[in-house]
Formats: C-alpha cells, sequence, structure tokens
C-alpha cells in the first residue's frame, strides 16, 4: 500500500511575507508607544535589525500607516535623521461614543491626536435614525482634503457580544440590541469598523492616551450614565466568555424596596450610584426634570443642595469600589465621574468609604485615582489597534 506524506508548501511558502507583516506591525506598536522616532531608534527598541525596520516603514509608508516627519533642528553634526510617525496630517480615524442623552463623533490621527472638534448628536429615537445621525457627523469629518480615512471605531453601553460583533443589552440605550452599529457604520462609510463596549472603550483610552500608559494591570469604573467596570490584566482586556463581563451596575444592592432599573431589576448599583440616579433624585427634589450636566451648573453656582443625596451615592459607589479592589486587585483603580468636578469632597468621600470595606492589604497596595479618558478617545484607540492588527492579518 503506497504512503504519503502531507506537507503543506504554502505555509512555507507564505512564511516569508508574514514575517515581514509581523515586522511591520512590531515597527507601529514601538511608535505607537513612544512616538516619532528615527529608523535607527526604531531598532534599538524593537530588537529588529535596521534593514528590516527601512523595509517595514518603507511598506507602512506606501500603506499610508506612516509619516516622516523633519526632525527638529541639528543639535550637533550633520543633518539629522528623519523621523517617522504615526500618519497624522495624511490619514486619520473617526471615534464614535453612543449614550443615552447624544453622541460623539471625532476625528484623530492615528497618534490619537485630535484633528477637529467634536461632534456631538443628539441621540435618536429609533436605530435607524441613530445610524443616519451618525452617518452624517462622520461624512462631515471625512470631507477634509488631503486626509484619508482608515477606520472607524464604536463605543457602546451595555452589554456587548464581541463573537457577534452587536450589542446584547442596553438599559440605557436600547435601540441598539441586537444590533452591530460599527459593522453597519462601516458599510456605510466604506472603512473598516470596530465595536468595543464603553467600559473597555474608557481602559483603552486610559492606556494609549491618559495615565496608565505603559500600564499592564489597572481597572476602570464608570460612574456615569449607569455604572460599568474594565479591567485590564497583563495588557489584555478581560472580557469575559462572550465580552459580557464587568457589568458592575447590576448588581443588586438594595434588595427589597430598591428602585427599578433599565436592566428590568430593582436595587441595582447603578439606581443609586451614578450620575444618572443623582440626576433623578436632583429631579425629585427640584420638582422638574434635569439632567447630569445640569446637576454639575447646579452644584458649581451652588443653587442646589443634595449634600445628602450626594453621601448616599459616596456610599454606594464606595461599596463598589471596595469589591473591584478586593476582586481584582488592581494596582491602580480609575474612577470616572462627571460629578467628581463639581461636588467638593466627593471622590475623597468614595475612596473613604472603599478603604473601610475593602480589604486592608489589598486596599493599601492600590492607588484609587479619577480617571481621565473619553469613550470617544478609546474607540480611536480600538479603531488604531483594529488597524495594526489587521497589517499582520490578526483580530
Amino acid at each position: 500500500m503506497p504512503t504519503h506524506t502531507h506537507r503543506p508548501p504554502a505555509v512555507t511558502a507564505l512564511r516569508p511575507a508574514l514575517v515581514g507583516k509581523l515586522n511591520e506591525r512590531q515597527v507601529l506598536r514601538v511608535l505607537q508607544a513612544r512616538g516619532p522616532l528615527s529608523r535607527a531608534e526604531v531598532a534599538r527598541a524593537s530588537g529588529l535589525s535596521p534593514p528590516t525596520v527601512s523595509k517595514a516603514a518603507a511598506s507602512l509608508l506606501r500603506g499610508g500607516l506612516l509619516e516622516e516627519a523633519a526632525a527638529p533642528g541639528p543639535g550637533g553634526r550633520g543633518r539629522p535623521a528623519p523621523k517617522l510617525r504615526l500618519a497624522t496630517a495624511t490619514a486619520q480615524v473617526l471615534g464614535v461614543a453612543v449614550d443615552a442623552g447624544h453622541c460623539e463623533v471625532m476625528a484623530a490621527g492615528l497618534d490619537g491626536t485630535p484633528q477637529a472638534e467634536v461632534v456631538a448628536v443628539p441621540t435618536p429615537g429609533t436605530y435607524p435614525a441613530l445610524l443616519d445621525a451618525l452617518e452624517a457627523a462622520a461624512r462631515g469629518l471625512m470631507a477634509r482634503p488631503g486626509v484619508a480615512t482608515l477606520g472607524v471605531g464604536v463605543s457602546l453601553p451595555g452589554l456587548v457580544d464581541y463573537r457577534k460583533g452587536c450589542g446584547v443589552l442596553s438599559p440605557n440605550v436600547p435601540m441598539t440590541d441586537g444590533h452591530g452599529p460599527a459593522r453597519d457604520l462601516s458599510a456605510r462609510l466604506g472603512v473598516p469598523g470596530v465595536l468595543l463596549q464603553e467600559l473597555h472603550a474608557l481602559c483603552l483610552a486610559e492606556r494609549h492616551y491618559g495615565l496608565a500608559r505603559g500600564m499592564d494591570d489597572f481597572a476602570v469604573l464608570d460612574v456615569g450614565t449607569g455604572v460599568g467596570l474594565a479591567v485590564m490584566t497583563g495588557g489584555r482586556l478581560l472580557t469575559g466568555h462572550s465580552g459580557l463581563a464587568g457589568e458592575l451596575g447590576h448588581v443588586t444592592v438594595v434588595p427589597d424596596g430598591g428602585r427599578s432599573c433599565g436592566c428590568g431589576n430593582r436595587g441595582c448599583l447603578e439606581t443609586v450610584a451614578s450620575d444618572t440616579a443623582l440626576a433623578a433624585r436632583a429631579s425629585e427634589k427640584l420638582g422638574r426634570a434635569v439632567d447630569v450636566d445640569e446637576v454639575v451648573d447646579l452644584l458649581k453656582a451652588g443653587k442646589v443642595d443634595l449634600a445628602a443625596e450626594l453621601a448616599e451615592a459616596a456610599k454606594y459607589l464606595g461599596v463598589g469600589v471596595a469589591a473591584v479592589v478586593n476582586l481584582f486587585n488592581p494596582a491602580t483603580l480609575f474612577v470616572h465621574s462627571r460629578l467628581f468636578g463639581a461636588a467638593d469632597g466627593l471622590f475623597e468621600a468614595v475612596v473613604a468609604r472603599a478603604g473601610r470595606s475593602a480589604l486592608p492589604p489589598s486596599f493599601a497596595d492600590c492607588r484609587v485615582v479619577r480617571g481621565q479618558g473619553s469613550q470617544r478617545q478609546g474607540a480611536v484607540a480600538a479603531a488604531v489597534q483594529h488597524l495594526t492588527d489587521a497589517v499582520a492579518g490578526v483580530g
């Protein structure tokens, strides 16, 4: 009986091309982390040989992902070597942040530098109207002459199924349930799109453009329309089996007689400790509907007394922070809330309450700080990361 030896020649033939793409991705990542560098500096930082860096850079320049910029004026002998940088003058990506009250669309260079004013869009009542509004805002930003739009990232609140690329359950923007806004917007605009959950967007924003640069282990707690958690461990987002991890806001903290939540349950953490929850309490106190932005203005102007409501929010949020510290033991926990800047001492009260509830060794080993990133920045970072991964066929 004849024997057959199976050898996959296609894999062997593709190997040099794949290695070249991996080298390109490595060059991109070095420039993302360190900013503009000469080819020699990229070689030293990446461990690649100078000829390999030159070849990878040439390919990336042709593809529009890199630009060559003149180095600063000479500080020594000879003409300084030109710097490679992520494309900013000739290319951009779009970052879209979907939220309950309004959505935001921004254009940024591949290094995250904003290229135009952020466009705010009131959130419509239907999904088709949402797509129409986002497309109109995006096309306005794509009309800049001489600038190619290479991708779009979309940040979505609620549960996101990454396997299907769609929203699953968004208590605050339910029109997106079962839909893939990044996929649909990508088809309309003709550029690659990537969807991510809004807390994962905040995580990427802090890591690429905020206070978490260079960190591989940290957590982000967002106290806004709801309460959500994202955890970065070993440089990777902890997403769970299908991307649904981190919904801390829907843990029941008021088991009996709690307020109803958009998720269908009662007494969830976000019904007592979110910006939206505080706006609801303020509305009851004032006898008229106010949103979070108006609450912030009223607090800054000293026109409303919400001391009791703020104390309750700090108590419950402190318990939430303690739970994150105990469960995930992050080196740093970034906490986001618009109210921290309007209510003196609120952040400190939350941290103090967390310190009384968390395990002392874990709390002592964790920095709790106010975050500064935004979902739209995270959407930009996701779009850039998607492009970087696509260079080597990853993802």
